[in-house]
Protein backbone atom coordinates (compact mmCIF):
# COMPACT_ATOMS: atom_id res chain seq x y z
CA UNK A 1 0.00 0.00 0.00
CA UNK A 2 0.96 3.76 -0.75
CA UNK A 3 2.44 5.48 1.93
CA UNK A 4 2.32 8.96 3.12
CA UNK A 5 5.26 10.27 4.73
CA UNK A 6 5.52 13.08 7.00
CA UNK A 7 8.38 15.29 6.92
CA UNK A 8 8.96 14.82 10.33
CA UNK A 9 8.96 11.04 10.39
CA UNK A 10 10.92 10.76 7.33
CA UNK A 11 14.03 12.69 8.94
CA UNK A 12 13.24 12.20 12.35
CA UNK A 13 15.75 9.51 12.64
CA UNK A 14 18.79 11.02 10.86
CA UNK A 15 18.24 14.34 12.49
CA UNK A 16 17.44 12.76 15.93
CA UNK A 17 20.84 10.86 15.30
CA UNK A 18 22.75 13.51 14.49
CA UNK A 19 21.33 15.69 17.52
CA UNK A 20 23.14 13.01 19.86
CA UNK A 21 26.33 12.95 18.02
CA UNK A 22 26.89 16.43 18.76
CA UNK A 23 29.56 16.28 21.42
CA UNK A 24 28.67 17.73 24.96
CA UNK A 25 30.89 20.36 26.00
CA UNK A 26 29.25 22.13 29.22
CA UNK A 27 27.79 18.85 30.52
CA UNK A 28 29.47 17.46 33.43
CA UNK A 29 28.87 13.37 34.19
CA UNK A 30 28.43 11.39 37.32
CA UNK A 31 26.71 12.44 40.39
CA UNK A 32 23.69 11.56 41.97
CA UNK A 33 20.24 12.97 41.65
CA UNK A 34 18.29 13.32 44.72
CA UNK A 35 14.52 13.55 43.98
CA UNK A 36 11.70 13.27 46.37
CA UNK A 37 8.60 11.32 45.82
CA UNK A 38 5.15 12.34 47.62
CA UNK A 39 4.04 8.56 47.53
CA UNK A 40 4.55 5.26 47.32
CA UNK A 41 3.19 3.55 44.31
CA UNK A 42 1.94 -0.27 44.48
CA UNK A 43 3.78 -1.94 42.10
CA UNK A 44 6.91 -1.01 39.47
CA UNK A 45 4.87 -1.61 36.75
CA UNK A 46 4.18 1.88 34.61
CA UNK A 47 1.50 -0.01 32.89
CA UNK A 48 -0.44 -1.03 35.58
CA UNK A 49 0.01 2.50 37.79
CA UNK A 50 -2.04 5.78 37.04
CA UNK A 51 0.29 7.78 39.41
CA UNK A 52 3.12 10.44 38.83
CA UNK A 53 4.23 8.74 41.94
CA UNK A 54 5.15 5.88 39.74
CA UNK A 55 5.90 7.47 36.21
CA UNK A 56 8.79 10.13 36.93
CA UNK A 57 10.82 7.47 38.79
CA UNK A 58 10.17 4.81 35.75
CA UNK A 59 10.03 7.35 32.89
CA UNK A 60 13.72 6.87 32.70
CA UNK A 61 13.98 2.65 32.95
CA UNK A 62 11.85 2.86 29.29
CA UNK A 63 11.73 3.99 26.18
CA UNK A 64 8.62 4.55 23.86
CA UNK A 65 8.45 4.12 19.87
CA UNK A 66 8.10 8.29 20.31
CA UNK A 67 8.25 10.38 22.85
CA UNK A 68 7.50 14.22 23.38
CA UNK A 69 11.02 16.27 22.84
CA UNK A 70 12.10 16.32 26.36
CA UNK A 71 13.18 19.95 25.71
CA UNK A 72 10.28 21.17 24.20
CA UNK A 73 8.17 22.85 27.16
CA UNK A 74 4.44 22.43 25.81
CA UNK A 75 4.00 18.96 24.44
CA UNK A 76 2.10 19.14 20.84
CA UNK A 77 1.95 16.84 17.68
CA UNK A 78 5.13 19.33 16.51
CA UNK A 79 7.39 18.17 19.26
CA UNK A 80 6.84 14.48 18.98
CA UNK A 81 10.03 12.81 18.14
CA UNK A 82 11.42 9.19 17.23
CA UNK A 83 12.50 6.94 19.92
CA UNK A 84 13.05 3.26 19.61
CA UNK A 85 11.62 4.32 16.42
CA UNK A 86 13.39 5.97 13.28
CA UNK A 87 10.47 7.33 12.38
CA UNK A 88 6.79 6.61 11.41
CA UNK A 89 4.45 6.77 8.26
CA UNK A 90 0.94 6.66 7.90
CA UNK A 91 -1.12 4.84 5.29
CA UNK A 92 -3.37 6.89 3.19
CA UNK A 93 -6.04 6.12 3.99
CA UNK A 94 -4.95 6.61 7.77
CA UNK A 95 -5.57 3.52 9.21
CA UNK A 96 -2.27 1.78 9.27
CA UNK A 97 0.40 3.21 11.09
CA UNK A 98 4.10 2.05 10.87
CA UNK A 99 7.67 2.59 12.29
CA UNK A 100 10.50 1.39 11.20
CA UNK A 101 12.40 0.44 14.76
CA UNK A 102 16.29 1.38 16.34
CA UNK A 103 18.51 -2.07 15.63
CA UNK A 104 21.37 -3.05 18.14
CA UNK A 105 19.17 -2.05 21.50
CA UNK A 106 19.47 -4.23 23.96
CA UNK A 107 17.46 -4.77 27.23
CA UNK A 108 19.01 -3.77 30.59
CA UNK A 109 19.53 -8.05 30.80
CA UNK A 110 21.28 -8.01 27.61
CA UNK A 111 18.68 -9.28 25.40
CA UNK A 112 18.01 -7.99 21.89
CA UNK A 113 15.12 -5.47 21.16
CA UNK A 114 12.80 -6.42 18.62
CA UNK A 115 9.85 -5.45 16.83
CA UNK A 116 8.50 -8.42 18.66
CA UNK A 117 8.69 -6.55 22.02
CA UNK A 118 6.43 -3.94 20.69
CA UNK A 119 3.55 -6.73 19.41
CA UNK A 120 3.82 -8.14 22.38
CA UNK A 121 3.38 -5.02 24.64
CA UNK A 122 0.55 -3.50 22.89
CA UNK A 123 -1.46 -7.03 22.88
CA UNK A 124 -0.90 -6.82 26.46
CA UNK A 125 -2.42 -3.52 26.49
CA UNK A 126 -5.31 -4.50 24.43
CA UNK A 127 -6.15 -7.49 26.66
CA UNK A 128 -5.59 -9.94 23.73
CA UNK A 129 -2.08 -12.06 25.19
CA UNK A 130 -2.14 -14.50 27.04
CA UNK A 131 0.12 -12.36 29.90
CA UNK A 132 -2.33 -10.08 31.93
CA UNK A 133 -2.29 -7.19 33.53
CA UNK A 134 -3.52 -6.65 37.06
CA UNK A 135 -4.72 -3.75 36.81
CA UNK A 136 -5.10 -2.54 32.83
CA UNK A 137 -5.88 1.88 33.22
CA UNK A 138 -5.11 2.95 29.82
CA UNK A 139 -6.48 0.21 27.67
CA UNK A 140 -9.09 2.66 26.16
CA UNK A 141 -6.85 4.57 24.78
CA UNK A 142 -6.21 1.40 22.07
CA UNK A 143 -9.67 0.62 21.20
CA UNK A 144 -9.37 1.93 18.25
CA UNK A 145 -6.23 -0.69 17.40
CA UNK A 146 -7.15 -3.75 15.52
CA UNK A 147 -4.05 -5.70 15.37
CA UNK A 148 -0.09 -5.04 15.81
CA UNK A 149 1.90 -6.70 12.67
CA UNK A 150 5.73 -7.15 12.35
CA UNK A 151 7.62 -6.79 9.44
CA UNK A 152 10.52 -8.84 10.46
CA UNK A 153 12.81 -8.07 13.57
CA UNK A 154 12.51 -4.21 12.77
CA UNK A 155 9.37 -2.93 11.41
CA UNK A 156 5.69 -3.06 13.49
CA UNK A 157 2.47 -1.99 12.17
CA UNK A 158 -0.49 -0.66 14.26
CA UNK A 159 -3.60 -1.42 12.14
CA UNK A 160 -6.56 0.59 13.13
CA UNK A 161 -10.22 0.33 12.50
CA UNK A 162 -10.68 3.82 11.76
CA UNK A 163 -8.27 6.79 11.35
CA UNK A 164 -6.96 7.91 14.36
CA UNK A 165 -4.54 10.70 13.74
CA UNK A 166 -4.20 11.46 16.84
CA UNK A 167 -2.69 7.96 18.03
CA UNK A 168 0.69 9.41 17.83
CA UNK A 169 0.52 11.32 21.06
CA UNK A 170 -0.90 8.93 22.60
CA UNK A 171 2.48 6.92 22.12
CA UNK A 172 4.47 9.57 23.01
CA UNK A 173 3.23 9.82 26.40
CA UNK A 174 5.26 9.10 29.42
CA UNK A 175 2.76 6.25 29.61
CA UNK A 176 3.77 4.54 26.91
CA UNK A 177 6.76 2.81 27.29
CA UNK A 178 7.59 -0.60 25.18
CA UNK A 179 7.91 -3.75 27.87
CA UNK A 180 10.12 -7.04 27.12
CA UNK A 181 8.21 -10.03 25.79
CA UNK A 182 10.54 -11.92 27.74
CA UNK A 183 9.91 -10.90 31.06
CA UNK A 184 6.82 -11.65 32.93
CA UNK A 185 4.62 -8.82 33.79
CA UNK A 186 4.53 -10.08 37.43
CA UNK A 187 8.52 -9.46 37.28
CA UNK A 188 8.08 -6.22 36.21
CA UNK A 189 5.92 -5.19 39.31
CA UNK A 190 8.96 -5.65 41.38
CA UNK A 191 11.91 -5.58 38.66
CA UNK A 192 11.17 -3.94 35.81
CA UNK A 193 13.07 -4.26 33.24
CA UNK A 194 13.70 -1.70 30.49
CA UNK A 195 15.33 -0.15 27.38
CA UNK A 196 16.10 3.43 28.28
CA UNK A 197 18.67 5.74 30.32
CA UNK A 198 18.68 3.89 33.58
CA UNK A 199 18.61 0.69 34.97
CA UNK A 200 16.21 0.14 37.71
CA UNK A 201 17.61 -1.06 41.43
CA UNK A 202 15.60 -1.55 43.95
CA UNK A 203 11.76 -0.37 45.56
CA UNK A 204 11.23 0.08 49.54
CA UNK A 205 7.77 0.74 50.01
CA UNK A 206 7.35 3.74 51.81
CA UNK A 207 11.18 4.64 51.83
CA UNK A 208 12.68 4.85 48.12
CA UNK A 209 13.26 4.32 45.00
CA UNK A 210 16.65 3.75 43.34
CA UNK A 211 17.70 4.26 39.16
CA UNK A 212 21.41 3.74 38.30
CA UNK A 213 23.30 4.61 34.85
CA UNK A 214 23.15 2.34 32.18
CA UNK A 215 26.10 1.73 30.66
CA UNK A 216 25.12 0.38 27.43
CA UNK A 217 22.56 2.95 26.85
CA UNK A 218 22.33 2.79 22.98
CA UNK A 219 22.41 6.80 22.93
CA UNK A 220 26.24 7.43 23.13
CA UNK A 221 27.06 9.29 26.23
CA UNK A 222 23.68 9.49 27.87
CA UNK A 223 22.63 9.67 30.62
CA UNK A 224 25.28 11.43 32.21
CA UNK A 225 24.03 11.22 36.11
CA UNK A 226 25.10 8.00 37.59
CA UNK A 227 21.90 7.67 38.95
CA UNK A 228 18.74 9.09 40.88
CA UNK A 229 17.50 8.19 44.01
CA UNK A 230 14.01 9.02 45.15
CA UNK A 231 13.00 9.25 48.60
CA UNK A 232 9.49 8.73 49.40
CA UNK A 233 8.48 11.49 51.39
CA UNK A 234 4.58 12.07 51.89
CA UNK A 235 4.73 15.09 53.75
CA UNK A 236 4.90 18.42 52.01
CA UNK A 237 6.66 20.27 55.27
CA UNK A 238 9.30 17.68 55.33
CA UNK A 239 9.80 17.35 51.38
CA UNK A 240 10.46 21.15 51.96
CA UNK A 241 12.61 20.95 54.82
CA UNK A 242 14.84 19.10 52.90
CA UNK A 243 14.76 20.84 50.00
CA UNK A 244 16.17 24.30 52.13
CA UNK A 245 18.69 22.44 53.69
CA UNK A 246 19.93 21.04 50.34
CA UNK A 247 19.21 17.38 50.52
CA UNK A 248 16.63 17.46 47.53
CA UNK A 249 17.83 18.88 44.88
CA UNK A 250 13.78 19.26 43.16
CA UNK A 251 10.84 19.88 44.43
CA UNK A 252 7.10 20.45 43.81
CA UNK A 253 5.64 22.84 45.70
CA UNK A 254 1.43 24.14 45.32
CA UNK A 255 1.28 27.85 45.14
CA UNK A 256 0.58 28.95 48.92
CA UNK A 257 4.34 27.18 49.79
CA UNK A 258 6.34 28.89 46.98
CA UNK A 259 6.56 32.14 48.78
CA UNK A 260 8.06 29.93 51.80
CA UNK A 261 10.65 27.78 49.17
CA UNK A 262 11.74 31.77 48.20
CA UNK A 263 12.48 33.13 51.28
CA UNK A 264 14.56 30.30 52.69
CA UNK A 265 16.04 29.32 49.78
CA UNK A 266 16.24 32.02 47.22
CA UNK A 267 19.17 30.00 45.12
CA UNK A 268 16.36 28.20 43.26
CA UNK A 269 15.07 28.13 40.38
CA UNK A 270 11.13 28.33 40.10
CA UNK A 271 9.14 27.17 37.42
CA UNK A 272 5.41 27.85 37.63
CA UNK A 273 3.01 26.08 35.45
CA UNK A 274 -0.41 24.85 34.86
CA UNK A 275 -1.65 21.58 35.73
CA UNK A 276 -3.20 19.32 33.45
CA UNK A 277 -4.42 17.38 36.16
CA UNK A 278 -8.13 18.76 37.24
CA UNK A 279 -9.53 18.19 40.69
CA UNK A 280 -12.96 16.06 40.28
CA UNK A 281 -15.62 15.79 42.37
CA UNK A 282 -16.73 12.00 41.36
CA UNK A 283 -20.18 10.49 41.99
CA UNK A 284 -21.24 7.01 41.77
CA UNK A 285 -24.36 7.18 39.70
CA UNK A 286 -24.92 3.44 40.39
CA UNK A 287 -25.37 3.83 44.37
CA UNK A 288 -28.82 5.37 45.03
CA UNK A 289 -29.81 7.88 45.57
CA UNK A 290 -26.97 9.39 43.17
CA UNK A 291 -28.37 7.57 40.33
CA UNK A 292 -30.78 10.48 40.56
CA UNK A 293 -29.74 13.22 37.60
CA UNK A 294 -31.43 15.86 39.57
CA UNK A 295 -29.37 15.41 42.63
CA UNK A 296 -26.26 15.08 40.75
CA UNK A 297 -26.85 18.67 38.99
CA UNK A 298 -27.73 19.56 42.86
CA UNK A 299 -24.29 18.79 43.62
CA UNK A 300 -22.87 20.40 40.64
CA UNK A 301 -24.41 23.69 41.44
CA UNK A 302 -23.42 23.58 44.96
CA UNK A 303 -19.52 24.54 43.77
CA UNK A 304 -18.21 27.85 44.11
CA UNK A 305 -14.83 27.07 41.62
CA UNK A 306 -13.23 30.64 42.43
CA UNK A 307 -13.15 29.53 46.09
CA UNK A 308 -10.89 26.50 45.22
CA UNK A 309 -9.11 28.95 43.70
CA UNK A 310 -8.41 31.07 45.58
CA UNK A 311 -7.67 28.69 48.64
CA UNK A 312 -5.71 26.12 46.94
CA UNK A 313 -3.51 28.26 44.63
CA UNK A 314 -4.21 31.78 45.50
CA UNK A 315 -5.81 32.50 42.43
CA UNK A 316 -3.71 31.68 40.23
CA UNK A 317 -5.46 28.77 38.76
CA UNK A 318 -8.45 28.17 36.27
CA UNK A 319 -11.98 27.23 36.03
CA UNK A 320 -12.56 24.68 33.41
CA UNK A 321 -14.27 21.57 32.10
CA UNK A 322 -13.07 17.48 31.18
CA UNK A 323 -10.17 19.48 28.85
CA UNK A 324 -7.98 21.53 29.84
CA UNK A 325 -9.08 25.61 29.02
CA UNK A 326 -6.69 27.80 26.94
CA UNK A 327 -4.40 29.70 26.94
CA UNK A 328 -3.10 26.89 28.35
CA UNK A 329 -4.61 24.36 26.56
CA UNK A 330 -5.28 23.84 22.94
CA UNK A 331 -9.00 22.26 22.76
CA UNK A 332 -10.79 23.03 26.47
CA UNK A 333 -13.42 26.09 26.33
CA UNK A 334 -13.15 29.67 26.94
CA UNK A 335 -14.59 31.11 30.24
CA UNK A 336 -17.59 32.70 28.02
CA UNK A 337 -18.49 29.42 26.46
CA UNK A 338 -17.83 27.27 29.52
CA UNK A 339 -19.91 29.54 31.47
CA UNK A 340 -22.75 28.34 29.48
CA UNK A 341 -22.89 24.60 30.88
CA UNK A 342 -25.15 23.21 33.42
CA UNK A 343 -23.65 24.42 36.94
CA UNK A 344 -20.62 26.58 35.75
CA UNK A 345 -22.98 29.72 36.01
CA UNK A 346 -20.67 32.23 37.34
CA UNK A 347 -23.48 33.52 40.23
CA UNK A 348 -22.90 31.07 43.28
CA UNK A 349 -25.83 32.59 45.57
CA UNK A 350 -28.33 31.63 42.79
CA UNK A 351 -26.73 28.31 41.29
CA UNK A 352 -26.84 26.84 45.30
CA UNK A 353 -30.75 28.66 45.71
CA UNK A 354 -31.88 26.39 42.69
CA UNK A 355 -29.61 23.28 44.21
CA UNK A 356 -31.55 23.84 47.66
CA UNK A 357 -34.59 24.26 45.65
CA UNK A 358 -33.66 20.53 44.26
CA UNK A 359 -32.83 18.55 47.49
CA UNK A 360 -36.00 19.85 48.95
CA UNK A 361 -37.58 18.53 46.48
CA UNK A 362 -36.14 15.00 46.89
CA UNK A 363 -37.15 15.25 50.03
CA UNK A 364 -33.85 16.93 51.79
CA UNK A 365 -33.42 20.25 53.83
CA UNK A 366 -32.17 21.64 57.07
CA UNK A 367 -34.15 19.04 59.35
CA UNK A 368 -33.12 16.10 56.98
CA UNK A 369 -29.98 16.17 55.46
CA UNK A 370 -28.04 13.97 53.20
CA UNK A 371 -25.38 11.92 54.78
CA UNK A 372 -22.58 10.24 52.85
CA UNK A 373 -19.35 9.51 53.04
CA UNK A 374 -16.66 11.11 50.44
CA UNK A 375 -13.30 9.38 50.19
CA UNK A 376 -10.34 10.85 48.52
CA UNK A 377 -6.37 9.61 48.24
CA UNK A 378 -4.69 10.41 51.23
CA UNK A 379 -2.26 12.98 49.50
CA UNK A 380 -2.46 16.77 49.93
CA UNK A 381 -3.71 17.44 46.21
CA UNK A 382 -6.47 15.36 46.91
CA UNK A 383 -7.19 16.05 50.70
CA UNK A 384 -7.29 19.88 50.06
CA UNK A 385 -10.21 19.95 47.66
CA UNK A 386 -11.91 17.50 49.14
CA UNK A 387 -12.36 19.53 52.75
CA UNK A 388 -13.46 22.56 50.37
CA UNK A 389 -16.10 20.43 48.72
CA UNK A 390 -17.23 19.15 51.59
CA UNK A 391 -17.65 22.60 52.88
CA UNK A 392 -19.42 23.70 50.07
CA UNK A 393 -21.79 20.51 50.04
CA UNK A 394 -22.93 21.49 53.55
CA UNK A 395 -24.44 24.97 51.56
CA UNK A 396 -26.91 22.62 50.25
CA UNK A 397 -27.94 19.73 53.08
CA UNK A 398 -25.34 17.54 52.05
CA UNK A 399 -23.25 16.51 54.50
CA UNK A 400 -20.10 14.47 53.95
CA UNK A 401 -17.81 12.76 55.92
CA UNK A 402 -14.23 12.49 54.65
CA UNK A 403 -12.42 8.44 54.22
CA UNK A 404 -8.29 8.60 53.48
CA UNK A 405 -7.09 6.06 50.98
CA UNK A 406 -3.55 5.59 50.87
CA UNK A 407 -2.31 5.26 47.74
CA UNK A 408 -1.76 1.92 46.29
CA UNK A 409 -5.52 1.24 47.55
CA UNK A 410 -7.04 4.30 45.87
CA UNK A 411 -6.80 3.00 42.13
CA UNK A 412 -8.06 0.08 42.75
CA UNK A 413 -10.93 1.34 45.03
CA UNK A 414 -12.28 3.91 42.38
CA UNK A 415 -11.69 1.59 39.48
CA UNK A 416 -14.05 -1.08 41.45
CA UNK A 417 -15.70 1.67 41.98
CA UNK A 418 -15.96 0.64 45.64
CA UNK A 419 -16.90 4.43 46.86
CA UNK A 420 -20.22 6.30 46.78
CA UNK A 421 -18.68 10.47 46.09
CA UNK A 422 -15.24 11.30 46.19
CA UNK A 423 -12.46 13.87 45.00
CA UNK A 424 -10.02 12.74 42.56
CA UNK A 425 -7.22 14.16 40.34
CA UNK A 426 -8.07 13.41 36.83
CA UNK A 427 -3.93 12.69 36.36
CA UNK A 428 -4.38 12.37 32.67
CA UNK A 429 -0.73 13.10 31.17
CA UNK A 430 -2.00 14.25 27.72
CA UNK A 431 -3.51 17.44 26.77
CA UNK A 432 -5.33 15.44 24.27
CA UNK A 433 -8.83 15.15 23.97
CA UNK A 434 -8.40 10.98 22.82
CA UNK A 435 -6.81 10.53 26.25
CA UNK A 436 -8.81 12.42 28.65
CA UNK A 437 -12.38 10.89 26.72
CA UNK A 438 -11.44 7.24 26.03
CA UNK A 439 -10.04 6.99 29.57
CA UNK A 440 -12.09 8.45 31.38
CA UNK A 441 -15.53 8.68 29.94
CA UNK A 442 -16.08 6.18 27.33
CA UNK A 443 -18.44 3.08 28.54
CA UNK A 444 -17.05 0.73 30.36
CA UNK A 445 -13.59 2.22 30.35
CA UNK A 446 -11.44 1.18 33.75
CA UNK A 447 -10.92 4.74 34.98
CA UNK A 448 -14.61 5.54 33.99
CA UNK A 449 -14.53 6.01 37.79
CA UNK A 450 -18.36 7.47 37.65
CA UNK A 451 -19.75 4.45 35.19
CA UNK A 452 -21.16 7.44 33.01
CA UNK A 453 -22.23 5.69 30.00
CA UNK A 454 -23.78 7.21 27.04
CA UNK A 455 -24.18 5.69 23.77
CA UNK A 456 -23.87 8.89 21.44
CA UNK A 457 -21.35 10.48 23.90
CA UNK A 458 -19.24 7.45 22.17
CA UNK A 459 -20.02 8.45 18.77
CA UNK A 460 -19.37 11.70 19.30
CA UNK A 461 -15.85 10.86 20.91
CA UNK A 462 -15.10 8.20 18.09
CA UNK A 463 -15.92 11.46 15.48
CA UNK A 464 -13.67 13.89 17.34
CA UNK A 465 -11.13 10.97 17.32
CA UNK A 466 -11.28 10.60 13.37
CA UNK A 467 -11.36 14.30 12.57
CA UNK A 468 -8.12 15.98 11.41
CA UNK A 469 -9.06 19.26 11.13
CA UNK A 470 -9.07 21.00 14.32
CA UNK A 471 -11.52 23.47 14.55
CA UNK A 472 -14.33 21.01 13.16
CA UNK A 473 -12.35 18.62 15.78
CA UNK A 474 -13.05 21.57 18.66
CA UNK A 475 -16.16 21.50 18.19
CA UNK A 476 -17.11 18.38 18.24
CA UNK A 477 -15.30 18.19 22.13
CA UNK A 478 -17.09 21.16 23.36
CA UNK A 479 -19.91 19.35 22.24
CA UNK A 480 -18.63 16.22 24.52
CA UNK A 481 -17.78 18.65 26.78
CA UNK A 482 -21.35 20.21 26.95
CA UNK A 483 -23.48 16.27 27.39
CA UNK A 484 -20.65 15.46 30.14
CA UNK A 485 -21.74 18.65 32.62
CA UNK A 486 -25.54 17.92 31.90
CA UNK A 487 -24.74 14.53 33.65
CA UNK A 488 -22.85 15.95 36.18
CA UNK A 489 -20.92 12.80 37.07
CA UNK A 490 -17.47 13.95 37.32
CA UNK A 491 -17.69 18.22 37.68
CA UNK A 492 -14.04 19.77 37.79
CA UNK A 493 -13.36 21.37 40.20
CA UNK A 494 -10.14 23.96 39.43
CA UNK A 495 -6.97 23.53 37.49
CA UNK A 496 -4.26 24.55 39.67
CA UNK A 497 -1.12 26.00 39.13
CA UNK A 498 2.41 24.44 41.20
CA UNK A 499 6.06 25.47 40.83
CA UNK A 500 8.88 22.91 40.07
CA UNK A 501 11.47 24.68 42.31
CA UNK A 502 15.36 23.18 41.23
CA UNK A 503 18.52 23.83 42.72
CA UNK A 504 21.46 25.65 41.31
CA UNK A 505 23.34 22.51 40.05
CA UNK A 506 20.77 20.28 38.41
CA UNK A 507 21.31 21.47 34.63
CA UNK A 508 18.89 20.02 31.43
CA UNK A 509 15.60 19.58 32.87
CA UNK A 510 12.87 20.78 31.17
CA UNK A 511 9.39 21.48 32.77
CA UNK A 512 6.56 20.49 30.65
CA UNK A 513 4.00 23.26 30.70
CA UNK A 514 0.99 20.53 30.02
CA UNK A 515 2.16 17.95 31.14
CA UNK A 516 3.31 16.07 34.49
CA UNK A 517 3.74 13.01 33.00
CA UNK A 518 6.24 13.52 30.05
CA UNK A 519 8.95 15.00 31.29
CA UNK A 520 10.86 12.44 32.97
CA UNK A 521 13.41 10.53 30.65
CA UNK A 522 16.68 12.45 32.54
CA UNK A 523 18.61 11.08 30.00
CA UNK A 524 20.37 14.48 29.38
CA UNK A 525 19.42 15.99 32.92
CA UNK A 526 22.93 16.78 34.37
CA UNK A 527 24.52 18.03 37.89
CA UNK A 528 27.03 20.85 38.05
CA UNK A 529 29.18 19.54 40.80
Amino acid sequence: MARKHRALAATGGLLFASLIAVPAFSQRPGGILQMPDFASPASMSLHEESTIAAGTPLMGVFNNLVVFDQHVAQNSLSSIVPDLATGWSWSEDGTQLTFPLRSGVKWHDGKPFTAEDVKCTWEALLGVSTDKFRINPRRAWYRNVERITTNGDYEVTFELKHPQPYLIALLASGQSPVYPCHVSLRDMRSHPIGTGPFKFVEFKPSERIAVTRNPDYWKPGRPYLDGVEYTIIPNASTRMLAFVAGKLDLIWVTIPLLKDIKSQAPQANCDVVMDNNSRDLIINRAVPPFDNLDLRRAMALSLDRQAFIDILTEGQGTVGGSILPPPDGVWGMPPDVLHGLPGYGPDVQNNRAEARAILQRLGYGPDKRLVVTLSTRNVEGYRDAAVIAISQLREIYIDAQLELIETANWFPRVIRKDYTVGVTVSEGGLDEPDQKFYESYLCGADRNYTGYCDPETDRLIDRQSMEADPERRRKLVWDIERRLAEDASRPALLYSRFATCMQPRLKGLTTMTNSRFNGWRMEEVWLDH
